[in-house]
């Protein structure tokens, strides 16, 4: 991961963040960053947060 923490938990507090204040959606965050989708699921889905389209948020 370039610019997100390298951190699970940090990279949560960091993800929903951007994901509440900046992005519509996990797809246009990843773009942006130029992270991986796949990476960032894995990650979080690895400390019980899965991706919740309907809230755009992990949860």
């Amino acid at each position: 991961m370039g610019s997100l923490p390298g951190d699970s938990v940090l990279l949560l507090s960091v993800v929903n963040m951007k994901l509440r204040d900046y992005y519509s959606g996990l797809d246009a965050l990843c773009e942006d960053l130029g992270e991986s989708r796949e990476d960032i699921c894995a990650r979080l889905a690895s400390i019980g947060y899965n991706y919740d389209e309907g809230v755009n948020q992990f949860v």
